[in-house]
């Protein structure tokens, strides 16, 4: 029976993941992302449900349009399954409450944050508005959660804010406010954590392009998926990188 749920869950998050994908192609160019029907990138062809259906579909045509035959990208199925496997480790990790919820809705803005970001450089504020309003009712759990959370987002925006005053536009407003609605899913600490990670993250990754001359000195890198992989880290392992932190001061 155990089994069966996380099966739903999966299911479900693959389902999300679908349409992710449509905002990562559609917001970028400011598209609406309810209409027109999904439809080939290539033939503009209306696609039918058994052509959508989550992962499945992309096996079973086997990467190709079933209307023109061209390649369908790898980014579908990708994003559709590591959204269904985040909504079940957010499950694992914290149960049906609050916070697991929380924990799916950051999961549902990093996902695409990160490859529209990847691909275009930016990161849309319909994206981050989203991640704020259904983030907001589910402070209410108690006024510590609201609280930890009002923190973070003022954190999460306010730091990245003066880091980006500081190196004069090193840091992007959609970097912002994406740090602030992670904040506001996370709380304080867990934001900090994320941060942490990020920066970590982004150094390394940073130093190792320039050595390897995959990116020039001054040429801006994306940030958001340094962001989203802070988060993911922090929502999945945070308090031990907390403990482990704390453990050296």
């Amino acid at each position: 029976m155990e089994y069966l749920w996380w099966g739903l869950v999966f299911v479900t998050g693959t389902a999300v993941g679908s349409f992710l994908n449509v905002c990562i192609y559609r917001m970028p160019a400011g598209e609406s992302v309810v209409h027109p029907p999904s439809h080939c990138q290539a033939c503009r062809h209306n696609l039918r449900f058994f052509d959508l259906i989550p992962v499945l579909s992309y096996l079973f045509l086997k990467g190709k349009c079933r209307y023109c035959g061209s390649r369908i990208a790898w980014q579908y199925p990708a994003v559709e399954f590591l959204t269904g496997l985040l909504f079940v480790l957010a499950l694992v990790k914290y149960g049906i409450t609050f916070r697991a919820l929380r924990s799916i809705v950051l999961f549902s803005v990093i996902v695409p944050a990160t490859v529209i970001d990847l691909r275009h450089k930016i990161i849309p504020d319909k994206l981050n508005l989203a991640g704020f309003i259904l983030g907001i009712p589910l402070l209410l759990e108690s006024k510590e959660v609201f609280f930890s959370s009002a923190a973070g987002f003022l954190i999460g925006g306010g730091l990245l804010f003066v880091i980006a005053l500081a190196s004069r536009g090193g840091m992007g407003g959609g970097d912002i406010k994406l740090s602030a609605v992670l904040g506001l899913l996370l709380g304080w600490k867990l934001l900090l954590a994320a941060l942490f990670l990020a920066f970590v993250a982004g150094s390394i990754a940073g130093l190792t392009m320039l050595m390897l001359k995959l990116a020039r000195l001054k040429e801006p890198i994306p940030f958001g998926p340094y962001l989203a992989f802070g988060a993911m880290f922090a929502t999945l392992a945070g308090d031990k990188v907390i403990k482990w932190y704390t453990g050296f001061c």
